[in-house]
């Protein structure tokens, strides 16, 4: 399936995902305001960081290899058994890790100790977090774009149900049970999809460590490990700055900006993992590796372009019907942030060529420098510009950071053509 047929298929996938977090971001910030908005986000990035340690540190290995040995079953089973066993294990020890230090993650993510009950369910929804993201990886893995993208959309629907129904019966502290909860009951989705190719059975998961497909997997787990700590903790710790000087009703209006660009960077993210990692990695060629970006280049950049300038010019359409009049300073924060998710995607076009051709090294140290450098340049530029030197200092610091990965991705390519 072709690049554009792959971003039409996640435009159905996205507009019912788009829809839903739609519905849901107005009833959170009804019934929240922003304030409880700002917990919501943090909450947010240490699920981010968890389900990234236990799922993501071989979700994308796992794709990678699925793909590039499709035309040898063994070999994709062998991976998928290491797999599986690598997260049971990750999902044991940080399940215990966070019931033990529940009170403490409360106290340090919300300032209060008394919704440590929250970690309790988030811990116990762990495994099935982990398998839902491990049946994605081999769905995308196997080039099934129909049945990934149906996966995505149950998935989504039944968080999208779940989250509201306990915010609304129970409010805060149900909005964060929800968030903690819902990928793990969205697997029953996943698994009913996936049990219905000719490929698949349950038995496919359950073997023993296969040694070379764990030689293969770890050289993703530092990647995917050191993406899934420092991209939430940068903006934990932004965040955590933020309310200690301004405040949480201003950090608030920070991460709703921050939420409307997540929501429609949805197409071209999706789109990116579903079509562009598998193919670049079964891709041998230097010079249709080459030919591959440019094209990815050329359908996505325009696309991230287009829709950061229609939301700049309905900023204030958007945020009346998004969220509530409490909500409406946040519109001065527009301009930045989608300059800086324009330039976001550009970046993460090439850190996906490092990711796809297992470029452990130049992947690790970008992410490490520039999770230091945004958390770095917020502060710096915080002083002098207020709560705009926030979005100011994530537009430059991916733009610095599209930089490096152009220089990587020479060298690699450079690298992987002399081999």
């Amino acid at each position: 399936m072709s690049l554009i047929k792959t971003s039409l298929w996640n435009g159905v996938a996205v507009t019912i995902k788009v829809s839903s977090a739609l519905v849901l971001n107005k009833l959170l910030a009804v019934m929240l305001g922003p304030a409880g908005y700002t917990m919501i986000g943090q909450f947010q990035n240490a699920i981010g960081i968890v389900s990234g340690l236990v799922s993501g540190t071989v979700s994308t290995g796992v794709t990678k290899y699925t793909a590039e040995f499709f035309d040898d079953e063994g070999r994709q089973q062998a991976t998928w058994q290491t797999a599986f066993r690598l997260m049971l294990y990750a999902t044991a020890v940080l399940a215990l890790g966070i019931v033990l230090f529940r009170v403490r993650l409360s106290s340090l993510l919300f300032q209060r100790p008394d919704f440590s009950d929250v970690f309790v369910w988030f811990a116990a929804a762990l495994p099935g977090l982990a398998l839902n993201a491990l049946l994605l990886s081999i769905v995308n893995g196997k080039k099934e774009y129909r049945r990934f993208v149906l996966a995505n959309i149950s998935g989504n629907l039944v968080s999208f149900c779940v989250v509201g129904l306990l915010s609304w019966w129970i409010g805060l502290r149900g909005a964060l049970i929800a968030f903690g909860v819902s990928q793990s009951v969205a697997v029953l989705a996943t698994l009913g999809l996936v049990l219905r190719t000719k490929w698949f059975s349950l038995g496919s998961l359950w073997g023993r460590i296969d040694r070379k497909s764990l030689q293969n997997l770890m050289k993703f787990v530092a990647m995917a490990a050191t993406s899934a700590v420092c991209t939430p903790l940068a903006q934990i710790l932004v965040r955590n700055h933020l309310s200690r000087k301004f405040g949480l009703e201003a950090t608030g209006y920070w991460q709703a900006v921050t939420k409307i660009s997540d929501i429609y960077l949805m197409l071209v993210t999706l789109t990116l993992s579903a079509y562009y990692l598998p193919r670049i990695s079964e891709i041998r060629d230097s010079n249709e590796l080459k030919a591959e970006i440019l094209k990815t280049y050329r359908v996505v950049l325009p696309l991230a372009v287009g829709g950061a300038l229609s939301i700049y010019l309905l900023r204030g359409f958007l945020v009346s019907m998004l969220f509530t009049p409490e909500f409406r300073p946040m519109t001065t924060l527009f301009g930045w942030q989608l300059v800086g998710d324009v330039i976001k995607i550009g970046s993460w076009i090439l850190a996906y060529v490092l990711l796809g051709r297992a470029a452990t090294g130049a992947f690790v140290a970008g992410e490490i420098a520039f999770s230091v450098l945004l958390v770095s340049l917020t502060l710096l530029l915080t002083s002098p510009f207020g709560l705009s030197g926030a979005v100011m200092a994530f537009a430059l610091n991916y733009l610095l950071y599209w930089v490096a990965m152009w220089y990587l991705t020479r060298r690699v390519l450079v690298t992987q053509r002399a081999d």
